[in-house]
């Protein structure tokens, strides 16, 4: 009786089982537990007789999935593209239980098998075990072996995170960085065309041209006429040299001491050419320019000395910039320059930077520098406000990455290689130049590198974690 109804139950057993299948089967359900086909596991001591023929086909249990998906079947059946589910005999059922999940994957013993360093989350979270598990969702944990990453230092994600967290990879490329330096500057004119209108003897200004400040003038136009007892003295001298007749020395001292005080050569001209001495001398514009500053007055005493005009030829100015002192390393003679007007913001000039010059100021810790801006609209003008950037770098081009991809924790920079396949691989590295976006490289990747740009932070995190994971392990296998 013992036996009859043990064999009686087992068929029971094999019947709810087939059952089962076939009500999963009809639904497409993806069976992620299926602990109750293993409750006739203890069916083949009590089904088979203990002489029974090992030769004999086992019996089909169930049938599943050819791509190794959870879809299971009782009865035959076909994949949406046409292709049988996969026939599992009674002898080849295999566990999904906790112990026997365990077991599947190799581990360290004498014969130099790979030893399971510990297991990480299936989902590719920062979660590890040094036992087997199961996640929240049934999910066994990934076992991770001694040696799986090759040299150790690389490290593989799912993909399923790096969809989540967003990481993005860029190649590494050859560019030339530029740093602009942003500075506010002044306009000035060029300290060679500026000339001082001055009288060298005491005089007396007779009339004034109708000019004024900011006027501008051409060379030899007419300014002024002064009448100067000393200079009146010498035409005296130069005149009477004349009507006497004399071609010696003493002719040419006379026109020398005009020449001396100052008179043009016009003027000594019309003095051989009439005989005459002027009670007022014309002085004439030096240059072409703008008239800076007019100080003469009609009827005003000038002292020899005294500034009556300024003039500057304002064909060419320049732009004089406050750098401050922390850059001027990064500034050379020479760079690229370009000024916007803040009284003119859609013009953009271009210019070199001429001088640095050779001293800081004390209150500001800034230097001044000169850059040469050809003017020939003469819309710059002597102290307009303007903004600078002056370009500094080496003009070579240079493996650059994004700054993003950079993670410098202040004693050592790293970027995240991307190796493909959802490997990455932190590299230590050295910089250069910064500018732009961009940060030089000069050792450590080479241009093509995937490096990644963005979530870089959560796969450096997650790398110190396997490290440290590394050498517990390593610490553990040490006698």
């Amino acid at each position: 009786m013992s036996r009859a109804r043990h064999i009686g139950l087992a068929l029971a057993a094999i019947m709810a089982t087939g059952a089962g299948g076939y009500w999963i089967s009809q639904r497409d359900l993806a069976m992620t537990d299926l602990s109750w086909f293993h409750a006739v596991q203890w069916l083949p001591s009590a089904a088979t007789p203990a002489n029974a023929d090992s030769t004999q086909p086992k019996p089909v249990i169930y049938y599943r999935d050819p791509d190794g998906r959870p879809f299971y079947s009782a009865l035959p059946r076909k994949t949406t593209d046409g292709r049988d589910f996969v026939t599992v005999h009674a002898d080849k059922d295999v566990s999904f239980e906790y112990g026997l999940a365990a077991k599947a994957g190799p581990a360290a013993d004498s014969s130099g098998a790979k030893r399971v360093l510990y297991y990480r989350n299936p989902m590719g979270l920062p979660d590890t075990s040094p036992v087997p598990k199961k996640d929240s969702m049934g999910m066994d944990y990934i076992p991770v072996y001694q040696g799986e990453d090759g040299d150790g230092s690389s490290l593989k994600i799912a993909t399923g995170k790096l969809q989540r967290t967003g990481v993005r990879s860029e190649p590494a490329a050859e560019r030339v960085i530029v740093n602009p330096i942003r500075v506010a500057a002044t306009i000035q004119p060029d300290e060679r065309l500026v000339t001082v209108v001055t009288t060298r003897t005491d005089a007396f200004i007779n009339t004034v041209a109708s000019v004024t400040t900011g006027d501008r003038i051409a060379k030899g136009q007419a300014l002024l006429q002064l009448y100067s007892p000393e200079l009146a003295a010498a035409g005296a001298q130069f005149l009477t040299d004349l009507n006497s007749g004399r071609r010696d020395g003493g002719l040419g001292g006379a026109r020398q001491r005009l020449e001396n005080l100052g008179v043009s050569a016009e003027v000594i001209a019309e003095i051989e050419r009439t005989r005459k001495v002027p009670l007022s001398m014309t002085w004439r514009a030096p240059r072409d320019g703008v008239i800076l500053q007019r100080n003469a007055v009609e009827g005003m005493k000038a002292a020899s000395g005294d500034e009556l005009f300024r003039l500057a030829d304002l064909s060419t100015v320049w732009v004089v910039a406050d750098v401050p002192e922390y850059q001027l390393g990064a500034v050379e003679v020479g760079a690229i320059a370009t000024v916007r007007l803040r009284g003119r913001p859609e013009l953009n000039l271009s210019g070199r930077v001429a001088l640095v010059y050779p001293q800081v100021a004390t209150d500001t810790r800034t230097t001044k520098v000169r850059i040469e801006i050809p003017n020939p609209d003469g819309l710059l003008l002597p102290d307009m406000y303007a903004d600078v950037e002056i370009a500094s770098g080496t003009g070579i081009p240079a493996v650059v990455v994004p700054d993003g991809a950079v993670i410098d924790t202040g004693t050592r920079q790293v970027v995240i290689l991307d190796k493909g396949d959802g490997r990455f691989e932190p590299r230590q590295v050295q910089l250069g130049q910064q500018g732009g976006g961009f940060v030089e490289i000069r050792s450590g990747i080479a241009a093509g590198d995937k490096v990644v740009v963005a979530a870089n932070f959560l796969i450096d995190a997650e790398s110190n974690l396997k490290t440290a994971l590394n050498g517990m392990a390593n610490e553990e296998a040490r006698p």
